[in-house]
């Protein structure tokens, strides 16, 4: 038997990684395929995925069953979460990644570094993390959008 809810959710992951790289390319003009393979940008993969997850259980079993009510409370809190706590915690990774630089900056100058071997490098925060809220609606919008679509076509 076909499941709606499980196949949708993964095919709005799918489409919402891909789609990344042509949104990405058409802003900024350069073409960058780990896009989809990572977090952030337009659209959220995250919300996406519960809206199209969601969708198909409400399809499925009704909007009145116990399995719509804990995806649909499962599915705002990914979408929150998505907008908010990893947002914020991106916007920090880019202060500590400066303030790393920074301090590097100044050990170096400081000390005359150039006579001994540099430290290891280390390794970015990674800064993308989380989503603007446009980026969480559209993710969201894209989730509905492709679950009925898979349910009228199949």
């Amino acid at each position: 038997m076909f499941n709606l809810p499980l196949v949708a959710a993964l095919i709005a992951i799918m489409l919402a990684q891909i789609i990344k790289i042509p949104i990405q390319f058409f802003i900024t003009k350069e073409l960058n395929l780990n896009l989809a393979f990572s977090t952030g940008g337009m659209p959220s993969s995250h919300s996406a995925a519960v809206c199209a997850l969601t969708t198909g259980v409400g399809i499925v079993d009704g909007i009145t069953s116990m399995t719509f009510a804990v995806s649909f409370v499962f599915s705002i809190i990914i979408m929150f979460d998505a907008s908010g706590v990893r947002r914020q915690a991106g916007e920090q990774a880019i202060v500590i990644n400066q303030l790393l630089k920074d301090f590097q900056y100044f050990v170096d100058e400081a000390k005359q570094w150039n006579k001994k071997e540099k430290f290891t490098k280390q390794e970015e925060l990674k800064e993308l993390l989380g989503h603007q809220p446009i980026e969480v609606f559209f993710g969201g919008l894209s989730g509905v959008g492709i679950t009925f679509l898979l349910y009228f076509l199949l």
